[in-house]
């Protein structure tokens, strides 16, 4: 059997591990009501410049470049991870997801064709990793809690559609759907549809939880009207609209993909200190076991040296 001693540093060891973990489980639940805030938060503007926008771009004028579909000849993919780790299977479940759409899509990695994007360092490792060409890469996203942090990923992506470098983006990451369950998903995110702007930011709400009573609320900062007098011209509106609705967009799923990391983080450290807590348990049984044993053996040994003084 183990040693008293030996037992004794492994259930100490054991118990500031516990305590550890505990703590990150509470910083990682604050973490994700914080984003999950922010994205709410911003709801109201995004829901308003969205329906002003289908207002203006349903009337015969000319649609700015980020709002027009043509022929997809090149494809950028967007694979958005966490920078840190001890989240699960977080990460791996968006690699994975990521690994079987090129699987199934019957994509080479290597064809010129084809660009990818890394946010967040698991998914510039992994590129790395498969020695795939990253052409864009941004790091400390999950620290990003303003839609002006998150303008340099959106912006680099929308250039790239306008200056033709690539035809369509697809972006792979996780949908928050409570503080105990995330989905990875995969979704097209040039060319741009705003029926997928109002499905991000209605998604945003999660199904359980502390904010889920929001998703029958009403998200306007003003009341409908039918006409609209814009200066100084309905062209420039829409393009200015479209730029901020995009920038929207991606601030909406970064958000969103923090308050999953940190979710998934939550469930991660709460599980390890769970285990720490029945190792405790079970090492605290065996000390008092092997201490039992020692004990017994000392009585044995006294009364056996007394047996032999008496004779």
């Amino acid at each position: 059997m183990e040693s008293t001693q030996s037992i004794k540093r492994r259930l100490k060891s054991i118990k500031n591990i516990g305590q550890i973990t505990k703590a990150m489980e509470l910083v990682a639940a604050t973490k994700m009501r914080k984003s999950q805030e922010a994205a709410l938060s911003s709801r109201n503007y995004a829901y308003t410049a969205l329906d002003l926008l289908a207002r203006i771009s349903g009337q015969e004028i000319k649609l700015p470049e980020l709002l027009r579909q043509r022929e997809v000849k090149r494809t950028a993919f967007v694979i958005l991870t966490s920078d840190k780790g001890l989240a699960g299977s977080f990460n791996s479940s968006v690699i994975r997801l990521f690994e079987k759409y090129i699987k199934k899509e019957n994509i080479n990695i290597k064809d010129e064709r084809y660009y990818f994007i890394a946010i967040g360092k698991k998914a510039i490792a992994y590129l790395q990793s498969k020695g795939i060409k990253i052409t864009e890469k941004f790091i400390r996203a999950g620290d990003f809690t303003t839609p002006e942090q998150i303008n340099p990923i959106s912006d680099s992506i929308s250039t790239g559609y306008l200056g033709k470098k690539w035809d369509e983006v697809l972006l792979f990451s996780t949908y928050f759907i409570s503080a105990l369950k995330q989905e990875v998903f995969a979704r097209k995110i040039f060319p741009v549809e705003l029926s997928s702007i109002k499905k991000i930011i209605e998604e945003i709400i999660p199904k359980t939880g502390k904010f889920s009573d929001l998703a029958n609320k009403k998200f306007f900062l003003f009341d409908k009207i039918d006409e609209y007098l814009i200066e100084p011209s309905q062209e420039l509106a829409l393009k200015a609209l479209a730029e901020h609705l995009i920038r929207m967009q991606f601030y909406h799923l970064i958000l969103e993909t923090n308050a999953s990391e940190h979710g998934a983080r939550r469930m991660a450290m709460k599980n390890a200190s769970d285990n720490a807590e029945e190792l405790s348990e079970s090492l605290n049984l065996l000390y008092n076991k092997s201490r039992q044993t020692n004990i017994t053996k000392e009585i044995t040994e006294i009364v056996s040296g007394t047996e032999l003084l008496n004779n």
